[in-house]
């Protein structure tokens, strides 16, 4: 009996210990996880990401980029530090994720890659086993008809510009579109390691620098140089030019007739996150059917959410900007990886084009 008074009052002296330490220590409130998300400007609606924190508590901020190129060099300055999930074009995957720098993703991270287009995911090398599609386009020209005197139909219309048009051309400073739209105006492959192709591509782009009002994406706001007359023609992807005819209804977007990139944006993980479980969570998040549609409709391009796609309005998939027909494509091809010889070569175009 007196053992057990004793067990029994040792007890109660460790819990009174224990109390005070627990009353001493301080109490610090768990502070909400944040993503940081390298992306292209005006390419995510912010109520989506509104809707996530809400559900989840979890903030999504965005670093943005403007170019391929540009995104690259920042990952390659930072070793893949500091972001959390990174926009990326379908032949980066492969060397960052040779790098070492993109985290796997499947299925059992992503149970919403049920709903993607098998098509889309396999596109590029790797892209399967390190991100998921994003969105999906087309690349072609921009221009307000009511100052253009003509339809506009081939790549010549921005290579060669009309007199009324020099001085108003914008292309942008993608090296594999900038001379990607030359190689095509002259019947060659946007993939073309052909050294002579690549020499004539470049001779068409310096005769018309002296029309090129920039190098420069412009912006797809109601300031766009499209909106206000700065800008005459230019080189634009499709969403972004329905983005431009929201705040002018006289812009209209062409896909040559020579044919143009069809293009697939990825979003991958990056390896350097320390919030790996939460950027899975926001990829499997934006492709919940309803979420894919929305995204779509916002950024105006086609989505590889086959769920997604059977939620939005008909005038939205028949629209032929969005969702050309194949034969519209028929002429179009996807950007490969190119021998590296070829990307010093095309570097040097550029270069001497632009700088």
């Amino acid at each position: 009996m007196n053992k057990n008074k004793a067990r029994a009052r040792k007890c109660k002296a460790l819990w009174m210990v224990l109390v005070v330490i627990a009353f001493s220590c301080p109490v610090y409130a768990s502070e909400p996880t944040e993503l940081v998300f390298l992306n292209w400007s005006e390419y995510m609606d912010p109520q989506i990401l509104e809707e996530f924190e809400q559900r989840t508590g979890v903030v999504v901020t965005q670093t943005y980029f403007e170019s391929d190129a540009a995104r690259d060099e920042l990952l390659l300055e930072t070793g893949g530090r500091g972001f959390d999930l990174a926009l990326l074009n379908g032949i980066s995957i492969r060397v960052l994720a040779k790098r070492g720098w993109l985290e796997p993703i499947d299925e059992t991270d992503i149970p919403n890659l049920r709903h993607v287009d098998p098509r889309w995911r396999t596109v590029h090398k790797q892209a399967e086993v390190y991100s998921v599609p994003y969105l999906r386009g087309t690349l072609g020209i921009a221009y307000p008809q009511d100052l253009v005197p003509f339809s506009v139909s081939s790549w010549m219309d921005l290579l060669r510009p009309v007199e009324a048009l020099k001085g108003r051309v914008a292309m942008n400073s993608d090296t594999r579109d900038l001379i990607g739209v030359a190689l095509k105006a002259l019947g060659y492959s946007l993939n073309s390691t052909n050294t002579q192709e690549l020499n004539d591509a470049e001779r068409l782009l310096q005769a018309q620098a002296p029309a090129v009002k920039t190098y420069k994406i412009i912006s797809r706001d109601e300031n766009s140089a499209l909106v206000n007359g700065q800008v005459a023609i230019s080189i634009m992807y499709n969403g972004d030019a329905l983005m431009v005819q929201e705040c002018h209804d006289e812009i209209a977007f062409v896909l040559p007739k020579e044919g143009g990139n069809i293009w697939v944006d990825y979003i991958s993980v990056l390896s350097a996150s320390t919030n790996k479980f939460a950027a899975k969570q926001f990829i499997n998040f934006l492709n919940e059917p309803e979420i894919a549609a929305r995204l779509a409709q916002f950024v105006h391009y086609a989505t590889p959410n086959l769920a997604a796609e059977a939620l939005l309005p008909p005038e939205f998939t028949s629209d032929p900007v969005i969702y050309p027909s194949n034969k519209a494509l028929e002429k179009s091809e996807t950007y490969h990886r190119l021998p590296v010889q070829t990307q010093k070569l095309r570097a040097a175009i550029f270069s001497r084009l632009v700088n």
